[in-house]
């Protein structure tokens, strides 16, 4: 609770008094009533209290931090009992929260009869052993939780080997252990006296374990390896027959699920839900101009989001970096839109750092309008200038979104004029669905196609071209247009 200012205090007391105060942030209780369909997790999480520290923005951005703390520790099965936060130049390095604190948030801890804490932030294993030693209870950190959840809502055999990789990462260097857990290390002459069949390896406990660790991590390395692989064979083929990709990214439960519905009848899960999509899921879309394009629905981004899980979900996320375009879905009817902007591109740039190359032109589109104020929505139009604004809900500004899609995805870039025989009736097919049709004309001898296509699909038809006395009409590419990345 925040201690009774002193009306004689000087105004170095009375900044010193904020941030030593552990303010109580008022309205974060959280109720699940059924978790019947949570598969096993050895990090359970049940009666928990949420603890922050405050050190830079301002009182509306730190409650609205752990407003999002208190979303995630439901959608991972607990009840939220209370919420604290404290106002620090920068964390404690022993306890988070500082010493004197400590004391605080373990009266609050047993007043409530709560079993675990959770921390806004990540703690270091020095911090995490201090804290659970002086609170009694589990102690867990925001890495954690969102590692919690993420195991569960994996699905597919690569999701379920990146979310593996990920908790094994963060729990390397957090392994502890107690009296005999630790006592194993003897070799040689048998250290301590323990005589003959105490002689062994020369390895503790824990050491063992991270061995474990490691081998299993080298093993799972290699699956999402081959996995990749698979995945690039996928995307090689779409790229040979110049399909366009176009990738949906956005702050997690922005609606790009719902989007992905709208735009392609995907019909895939849509859940009122942090991190309710761990797996890409791809569709075929068509422009209004009859372009065939590959939708991609992607994992959610979050603020502060784990480095484990950015490195495990690399071969899922460079769906994004290859896309030829991205859609950045936005929550309208979040109270802090631009943080949740500001935490995407920062993902967005991580990748597009380790590839060594830009990131692909960004649509932004911002959902939900039909449940933010119009205030909001006036605010985010002078904001975002350039955005679209949808409702997938009630689909108004969809078609808006189709077409400024279609304007934004790379155009064919070989001119073609050929006679297809009748004969020839896919490379028709082919034409129409891959190219950029300008004229066609039925004849006796066959097809007579005017069109900007693929250079592969140009050099499929070339034995047909129509040939301008004795040349074949010039194969040039189109001046001024985007070409799909490879």
């Amino acid at each position: 609770m925040t201690e009774p200012m002193n009306v004689k205090s000087s105004l170095g007391d009375l900044e010193l008094q904020e941030r030593s105060a552990l303010r109580r942030v008022a309205g974060i209780s959280t109720e699940l009533t059924d978790v019947t369909e949570v598969e096993y997790r050895s990090l359970r999480l049940e009666q928990v209290v949420l603890v922050g520290v405050w050190t830079e923005g301002s009182a509306e951005q730190a409650e609205e931090s752990m407003a999002e703390l208190a979303r995630l520790a439901e959608t991972a099965g607990s009840v939220v009992l209370e919420a604290l936060v404290q106002r620090r130049q920068r964390p404690d390095p022993a306890t988070f929260v500082g010493s004197g604190k400590v004391a605080e948030l373990a009266e609050t801890v047993r007043a409530n009869g709560a079993d675990t804490v959770i921390c806004d932030g990540e703690l270091s294993p020095g911090q995490l052993r201090q804290l659970e030693e002086k609170l009694g209870v589990k102690v867990v950190d925001r890495t954690a939780l969102i590692l919690d959840i993420f195991a569960q809502h994996a699905r597919s055999r690569e999701g379920k080997a990146q979310v593996e990789l990920a908790q094994l990462s963060y729990l390397m260097p957090r392994l502890r252990g107690w009296g005999e857990a630790l006592s194993r290390q003897v070799g040689g002459r048998a250290a301590g006296g323990v005589g003959i069949g105490g002689r062994g390896p020369g390895e503790t406990k824990i050491e063992l374990d991270r061995r474990r660790i490691r081998t299993r991590m080298s093993k799972l390395r290699r699956e999402i390896a081959g996995m990749r692989t698979a995945r690039d064979t996928q995307r090689g083929s779409r790229r040979r027959n110049n399909v366009p990709s176009v990738a949906i990214v956005g702050y997690t439960n922005a609606g790009k699920s719902s989007l992905l519905n709208v735009l392609t009848g995907a019909g895939v899960l849509v859940e009122d839900a942090l991190f309710a999509t761990l797996d890409p899921t791809t569709r075929k879309a068509t422009a209004p101009d009859g372009r065939a394009y590959t939708l991609t629905d992607t994992v959610g981004f979050v603020r502060h989001l784990p480095h484990q899980l950015v490195e495990a979900f690399r071969s899922t996320l460079e769906e994004v970096a290859q896309a030829a375009l991205l859609v950045h879905v936005v929550d309208g009817a979040d109270a802090m839109p631009e943080q949740q902007i500001g935490a995407v591109r920062e993902v967005l740039a991580e990748i597009g750092e380790d590839r060594d190359a830009p990131m692909p032109p960004e649509l932004m589109v911002v959902n939900k309008i039909d449940a933010a104020d119009e205030l909001q929505v006036a605010r985010l139009r002078h904001v975002l200038p350039d955005a679209v604004f949808v409702s997938a809900a009630t689909r108004a500004g969809v078609d808006e979104l189709r077409n400024r899609i279609a304007a934004r995805l790379p155009r064919p870039a070989v001119e073609i004029d050929v006679l297809l025989p009748y004969t020839a009736g896919s490379l028709a097919a082919r034409v129409h669905s891959d190219g950029e049709v300008l004229s066609e004309q039925h004849t006796a001898e066959g097809t007579r196609m005017h069109a900007w296509v693929g250079l592969e699909l140009a050099n499929a038809v070339e034995q047909f071209a129509v040939t301008n006395g004795s040349h074949p009409l010039p194969v040039a590419p189109r001046a001024g247009d985007m070409t799909a990345p490879t």
